[in-house]
């Protein structure tokens, strides 16, 4: 009986097609494009496979046509609200690349094949950055996009989804947690600074050592060491020049103003004999 009825009915959209002819052909064929597929169901059973590309026959009151898009698309994951393995509440958002496999699965099997997905990446993110630890959530993010991206993969492909790729896009901490880590990247910043500068400092020290054992060999490396120094400082046009005199150069200077009054002190034992003399 049912045969029976849609044989009529078949017969009665060829009767229809033919008396309103030439009109009834811009209703009776349509254009597929080449990133498109076309899903026909003929009194609500499914009529061979996807058609396209190109152009096909419908009948009117009779087949309904499903267009199918296989270009990849790509959608914003919400941001999501997630407590990390180690109780630390972090906002994560992705955006997931995905594209139709098998057109007939994603018409027949399910409902709405881009809102399910949208649903079950949001659900899947939560699940996967729940499992790790803040530090990892930060340092792993391609290994967490291809975890996300194979456990969607799975979940899809029945309903002939692929799940081409999927990107962590941003990772916001709450402002207390972002001070306190800043914090303790400063002081272990300051820690290695003050570190390198006592090595640099003990360094410089060992070779001034060096040096001074150098020039204490040759006493003339220390001058040709100085007129060095007063080379690189006429190099740079400065109006003055610090000369340093050594102390030796002036100690017969102060000795030569000191002989004549030890010299006109009067001895003790010269003046005694004197006096006895003229006794």
């Amino acid at each position: 009986m049912t045969k029976c009825i849609e044989l009529l009915a078949i017969l009665g959209s060829f009767l229809l097609v033919l008396i309103t002819l030439p009109f009834s052909l811009c209703f009776t064929f349509k254009v597929v494009q080449e990133y498109e597929r076309a899903v026909v169901f003929r009194m609500g059973r499914l009529k061979d496979g996807a058609r396209g590309p190109g152009s096909f026959f419908l009948l009117p009151c009779v087949d309904n046509c499903i267009i199918v898009d296989l270009r990849t698309v790509s959608f914003d994951v919400p941001p999501q609200e997630v407590l990390t393995k180690d109780s630390v509440t972090v906002s994560v958002d992705a955006v997931v690349y995905y594209r139709i496999k098998e057109p007939l699965n994603a018409v027949v099997k399910i409902a709405n094949y881009s809102h399910s997905t949208r649903l079950l990446a949001a659900s899947t993110l939560r699940t996967v950055l729940g499992m790790r630890s803040l530090a990892e959530i930060l340092a792993e993010r391609e290994t967490i996009s291809h975890t996300m991206q194979t456990s969607l993969d799975e979940a899809t492909d029945p309903w002939g989804v692929k799940v081409e790729r999927v990107e962590i896009k941003d990772v916001r901490l709450p402002v207390q947690l972002q001070r306190a880590m800043a914090t303790e990247a400063e002081a272990s910043r300051e820690a290695r600074a003050k570190v390198i500068a006592a090595e640099g400092e003990m360094l410089a020290s060992r070779a001034l050592k060096e040096a001074s054992d150098v020039i204490s060999m040759s006493p003339a490396a220390l001058q040709l060491r100085y007129l060095q120094t007063l080379n690189s400082i006429s190099a740079e046009k400065n109006s003055t020049i610090i000369f340093p005199l050594p102390v030796e150069f002036l100690a017969p200077f102060l000795n030569f103003g000191q002989r004549p009054y030890q010299e006109s002190r009067p001895q003790p034992g010269r003046s005694q004999n004197k006096c006895s003399g003229m006794d």
